[in-house]
């Protein structure tokens, strides 16, 4: 769980052809979830034309990053600023996925996939994201696989933020989406490698997303119940934006349901049921492009998923989950 994009309208395609590419196009971010960012070729768009982007977490799950306070700031001052430091645990997490049966799935039979991703680094020089989802779609008109990768490293104090998301559905060419973000002035400036090489400046700024799940976080520390904030992860042709919206439950007091998250380690830490919603800029749409729910962790773990792209949803369970060695930071 998660985003640039500027709106690409794809080419026309021969029938059958634009669906696969668009479902390849994305794979979000996230904390221990890739947000996924999901494209229609043309009006003619089907349920499973809908998978492919990371998640986004994910984030999705989401990938959530340290937060530092401070900069050269006196001693009481960095105190008042601890209050705000969000802790990310390294991780690697598993999670197995299935078709949501509560909710109609339109054209699409069967689901069943899994998100595997691994987080390190460290607060002084920012944090690494390998992440993995493949998706085994039954539909009317056959099988159909869905492999989303996302690389991606996001600096310490979010100023600067390189991604690569490969993505490829069926027999459809492969998709590559490769580039580097950094923030400049009041907005941030794009260096495109894939699809093609390219630069571009947005004036507005939106946060990376490692920064936008700490956003999350440190919102639900204060009680708010709502957050707003704009996103961009480099998903899809690399230009697109997104605006989020979060929804922050009650903290949860009740013991985890997955067994990875039953341990003593997780017994102390804070989490809240969190529901996040993307709507593309500019696009003009009052319903989400997809919306992602999980239980967050203070620490950056997630438990608890649900994918939901409007026509279908996936329900994923957490299976795995590896604590990985975390280095202390001065900053």
């Amino acid at each position: 769980m998660a985003d640039g994009r500027t709106a690409r309208k794809p080419q026309a395609m021969p029938a059958g052809q634009g669906g696969h590419r668009a479902e390849a196009g994305r794979l979000r971010h996230v904390c221990a979830i890739a947000a996924m960012h999901l494209d229609f070729p043309d009006e003619k768009r089907t349920s499973d034309d809908m998978i492919g982007r990371r998640f986004g977490l994910a984030g999705q799950v989401c990938v959530v990053a340290l937060v530092f306070a401070g900069g050269a700031q006196a001693q009481n001052a960095a105190r008042d600023k601890a209050v705000d430091r969000v802790v990310l645990a390294p991780h690697r997490a598993v999670y197995d996925l299935v078709l949501d049966g509560s909710k109609p799935s339109g054209n699409i039979e069967t689901a069943k996939g899994r998100i595997a991703f691994e987080f390190t680094g460290d607060a002084c020089e920012g944090y690494a994201l390998s992440f993995r989802q493949v998706t085994q779609l039954g539909t009317e008109a056959g099988p159909r696989v869905v492999d989303a990768r996302t690389t991606s490293f996001e600096a310490g104090d979010g100023a600067s933020y390189r991604f690569k998301t490969e993505s490829a559905s069926g027999n459809a060419k492969p998709e590559t989406v490769d580039g580097t973000a950094e923030k400049a002035g009041s907005g941030y400036e794009v260096k495109l490698r894939q699809p093609k090489t390219e630069i571009y400046r947005e004036a507005k700024d939106a946060l990376f997303p490692n920064a936008q799940m700490k956003a999350v976080i440190q919102a639900a520390r204060a009680g708010q119940t709502t957050l707003n904030v704009r996103l961009y992860d480099g998903a899809n042709s690399g230009k697109e934006v997104y605006d989020t919206l979060s929804i922050i439950g009650k903290r949860i007091e009740a013991e985890p349901s997955e067994k990875p998250l039953q341990r003593p380690e997780f017994e102390k830490i804070a989490r809240w049921p969190v529901s996040i919603s993307y709507y593309k800029v500019g696009s003009g749409e009052s319903t989400p492009s997809y919306t992602i729910s999980f239980e967050l962790y203070e620490n950056g773990v997630t438990g608890a998923i649900h994918l939901d792209y409007g026509s279908f949803a996936l329900t994923g369970t957490l299976t795995r989950l590896d604590l990985l060695p975390q280095q202390a930071c001065a900053k």
